[in-house]
Order: structure tokens, then sequence, then C-alpha cells
């Protein structure tokens, strides 16, 4: 049980995902990332018997799956990781006429969180985003009026890193500054460029 941070030269870590193996990279260059496929239960499997020094998986997944704390070494805060848009949030769909559901499900909606969730889905829609890049956002109410959002697209490699972090009143309108921004500095090459890959691979 070594944590992150601790792990010799030339690591191994496992991960499906290209948004946290882009944030490892970048931050630990020293490491290499692996992917890894399968459930929860495969994945630790094959920690033991494959060549893997350590794999990255939400906490979420493991809490529900009744991990205990005990195969964690290290959990990784935002700072760090930047999580994926959306991450942590559960939406709900019902018919548009049914006023029974409707209002039971209105003692459920977390204003703050719809808020949140709004301007990390406004940012991923204008930066054209999707699961094979790597892009993360994280929003976070910041006082009673105003939302912190920060969004993240990088590289594969790790290599490129571009990062924007602005407030706001209005959610679309905070989605759409670290967009604005984040395109002016030429983050949009990175998805366009990794767009373009996956269809010739589709082709």
């Amino acid at each position: 049980h070594i944590p992150l941070d601790e792990l010799p030269d030339g690591s191994i870590i496992g991960t499906s995902s290209l948004r946290r193996g882009a944030q490892i990279l970048a931050k630990y260059p020293n490491l290499e990332i692996k992917w890894i496929r399968g459930n929860i239960d495969t994945r630790l499997k094959k920690l033991e018997t494959e060549d893997y020094d350590a794999i990255i998986l939400a906490a979420a997944g493991l809490k529900r799956m009744g991990w205990s704390d005990d195969i964690v070494t290290t959990y990784l805060d935002e700072d760090l990781l930047v999580p994926a848009i959306g991450q942590g949030a559960l939406g709900i769909e019902c018919r548009a006429d049914d006023d029974e559901l409707l209002a039971l499900l209105a003692k459920v909606h977390n204003e703050d969180v719809a808020a949140c969730v709004t301007a990390e889905r406004t940012f991923l829609k204008e930066m054209n985003g999707s699961c094979q890049v790597p892009i993360g956002g994280y929003a976070t109410r910041k006082n009673d009026t105003e939302i912190q959002f920060t969004g993240l697209i990088m590289s594969p490699d790790g290599k490129q890193r571009f990062e924007y972090t602005f407030s706001g009143q209005d959610p679309i309108q905070v989605g759409s500054e670290v967009s604005r921004v984040l395109k002016s500095q030429g983050a949009d090459k990175i998805i366009q460029a990794l767009n373009e890959k996956e269809v010739i691979m589709l082709a």
C-alpha cells in the first residue's frame, strides 16, 4: 500500500479515463499509464494478476460495492484530479404531464447542484467535448449568489494543459466564459485533433 506520490519511477498506473491519465502524467511524468477495462471486481483482479502497480477508480463506485478503505491508498482531491463533467450528480427524467411525479421530484431537487451541473454541461457542449477527450470541470456554489467553475482541457500525454476558473451568477454565462477563454488559448485545437482521429479510426 504505497501512496501515489511515493511510487517509484516507471510504475504502471491503470485507468480507463483519458482525463485521469492525462492529469496523472502531468503531475507525475515519471509514471506510466496503461489502460484497464472491466468492472470493479475485474480491475481489482487485474491489479493483482497483471503488471499494474496501482489503479485509479471512482471512490463512489467502491463504496457502492461495499469495498472497505483498506484497499485505498490515496483519495485524490480536485486540485490534483479535476473530475468529469457532472460527476456525482444524479438526474431523473419523467413525462412533462406527470404532475404527481413532478411534485415528488421537486422535493428532492437541489437548485445548487442543478446550477453547478448547468455550468459544467454548458462548458462541455461549447467545447464540443466527448469521452474521447481529456476534459474536466468542477463547479461549486461560491456563495449565495455566485458559482465558481474550473474548466480543464489536456492533451492525452499530459504535456499540454489549459485550465481556467471563473465566477458569476448565471451558470450558463459562467460555463460559456470558461469555454471562450480556453478556446482563445488554443484548447479547442486539442479537441479537434482528437475528434478527427476518432473519425479516422471509425472510418
